[in-house]
């Protein structure tokens, strides 16, 4: 039996897959290019996404106590500085201001009655004066008489009567200069007393000046104005409700305050210094492009000023990289800076080298 003829077929050979090392060595190349740029760029920056816009914010609190009167703003409306915002019911306070006035006008007329008893009680001690310089001149005369009439009752020119008489009249002489001595010094001590009488009087008057200054500036207080030039904003009060002193009614975000507080990494900050340019993007608004620079830094990092600071002497020791929080100053215009809100997040960049 003849054998069959087999035929072969040759296969064709394949071609080398060329697709797969390009696509390769794009992805190399384009990785080391990246790569570069990535170095060059942080060469040159310092990134951080940890930051936001912060503010000054003042909160307005009410320093007296009562019912609301009037409301002269609307919240998140713009209010300039010392303008009247609310008014508190000021009918006690203005009672408490009169009562104030009249115990200082009671003690005022206590003064000049204490200023006219003075100028009596310095006539009644020139008074006694006189009866002292008075009573002195008698007692001079009768000594004199005296001495005399004993001198002529020894050689009989005078009766014994006559004599006793003079002594007697010595005698009455010497007791009132006494007790007109005794009055003047009585009336000078009332002079005394009662100029002593008109210096707490004085401080009395005094005391109620100051009450009468005290129940003003709380009567002022019933006129609450705002701080600062902002926006009024977190508005916690309606009319005719009660407030307490001490109660914060609503918050003020100042103008030209914004700021940028970015929390970098302890690692990064030996090449962050004052004064460096500073890239900002805004996460609400990618197209907007704003510039700052580094103000100051702050004394502690973040974690230490929190509620539960860390503290690695517990025996539970994780070392956790830590961060400082950097104020950056905003370089804009009012049409930009007029976007911005306090709590906004942002990425910063500090160019290090131009």
């Amino acid at each position: 039996m003849a054998k069959a003829h087999e035929t072969t077929v040759s296969e064709p050979k394949k071609k080398p897959n060329r697709v797969l090392p390009i696509v390769l060595g794009v992805i190399l190349i384009g990785g080391i290019i990246f790569g570069i740029k990535e170095y060059i760029y942080y060469g040159k920056h310092v990134d951080t996404d940890d930051a936001q816009i912060d503010a000054d914010i003042s909160p307005v609190v009410a320093r007296v106590g009562g019912y609301v009167d009037s409301i002269y703003f609307q919240e998140n409306t713009h209010v300039n500085k010392d303008q009247v915002l609310v008014t508190i019911d000021d009918r006690d306070y203005k009672v408490k201001l009169e009562q104030a006035q009249a115990a200082k006008t009671g003690a005022s007329a206590n003064i000049n009655v204490g200023e006219s008893q003075i100028y009596t009680n310095n006539a009644n001690s020139a008074g006694a004066r006189a009866q002292v310089e008075s009573a002195a001149a008698r007692l001079e005369k009768t000594n004199k008489d005296y001495l005399r009439y004993a001198n002529l009752v020894k050689d009989g020119s005078v009766t014994q009567q006559q004599f006793d008489q003079a002594k007697a009249d010595l005698d009455v002489a010497q007791a009132t200069y006494h007790a007109a001595q005794d009055q003047y010094k009585a009336a000078q001590e009332q002079v005394g007393a009662t100029k002593n009488e008109l210096k707490v009087t004085n401080t009395g008057v005094s005391q109620k000046q100051v009450d009468v200054d005290y129940a003003k500036l709380q009567l002022s207080y019933t006129i609450i104005k705002a701080p600062s030039s902002g926006l009024a904003s977190k508005k916690n009060v309606q009319i005719g409700q009660l407030v307490q002193a001490g109660q914060t009614l609503f918050s003020i975000v100042n103008d030209n305050s914004l700021y940028i507080t970015a929390n970098f990494k302890e690692t990064q900050l030996d090449k962050i210094h004052n004064g460096q340019k500073v890239e900002i993007d805004v996460d609400a608004y990618p197209e907007l492009k704003l510039t700052g620079s580094v103000y100051n830094f702050a004394p502690a990092t973040g974690a230490k000023f929190s509620l539960l600071p860390p503290d690695n002497a517990t025996g539970n020791f994780v070392k956790v990289v830590q961060r400082v929080p950097v104020k950056i100053k905003i370089n804009g215009s009012k049409e930009d800076m007029d976007k911005l809100r306090p709590g906004m997040s942002v990425n910063v960049s500090v160019i290090l080298k131009d």
